[in-house]
């Protein structure tokens, strides 16, 4: 049986809120700890709820949500958070990633995506919408290594093609698929990787890799 994935809402609009806790409080696997409007709220009662989740928007009043973000990522390294927002500009999501947000998604996105992104970030993934990741990846692969240039930080051939996959947007099951291997045998690579390159994540790997140098 799986863990109850406990997720906080930070959200200033009163009926995305409450739309998004019956979402995510009514889910299997899921239950909503906490809903806030303002991201000040909410990091005064993390430390009682201790979610492993924060489902955060950026556009809040007062603190803004990547402010946030990057208070709470200081005290609470191993939380996860999955920025929610209407904004996709290039400046807002670099933002977001740099504070420490592991994912980013649309609003408009279908409500059974936005469980999926939980779900995903807590598995260690980056779950982005696909504009978004199209932004993200094409800011990192205006150059990639030529087929004579030694692997980076000693990664395997293996290794080299479940990052060229994740790179394009593949989710760790049809990256499995792809390659005829588990899931489990996919993070267990992407755990590697991220300890040769020195990273945490998906975006931070694809741009030690592909990024300019």
């Amino acid at each position: 049986m799986h863990d109850i994935i406990n997720v906080v809402i930070v959200e200033d609009v009163k009926d995305i809120r409450e739309s998004l806790q019956l979402l995510i409080g009514s889910a299997p696997g899921f239950s909503c700890a906490g809903a806030y409007a303002t991201a000040e709220a909410a990091i005064a009662d993390i430390p009682v709820l201790k979610p492993q989740v924060v489902l955060m928007d950026i556009n809040l009043p007062g603190m803004t949500g990547v402010e946030g973000v990057r208070v709470l990522k200081e005290s609470y390294p191993d939380l996860k958070f999955v920025m929610c927002t209407v904004f996709e500009d290039d400046e807002n999501i670099f933002k977001a990633l740099q504070a420490g947000a592991g994912g980013y998604i649309l609003k408009n996105n279908a409500p059974r995506k936005i469980l999926d992104a939980i779900k995903d970030v807590t598995d260690g993934g980056t779950p982005m919408s696909a504009d978004i990741a199209k932004k993200v990846i094409g800011a990192f692969l205006d150059r990639k290594p030529t087929s004579k240039t030694a692997l980076p930080n000693d990664l395997t051939n293996r290794e080299m093609e479940v990052l060229q996959l994740l790179s394009k947007g593949f989710h760790y099951k049809e990256v499995a698929q792809k390659l005829n291997v588990s899931v489990d045998t996919v993070r267990n690579h992407c755990r590697n990787i991220y300890v040769k390159l020195h990273v945490t994540n998906k975006v931070e790997a694809i741009n030690a890799v592909f990024g300019e140098r």
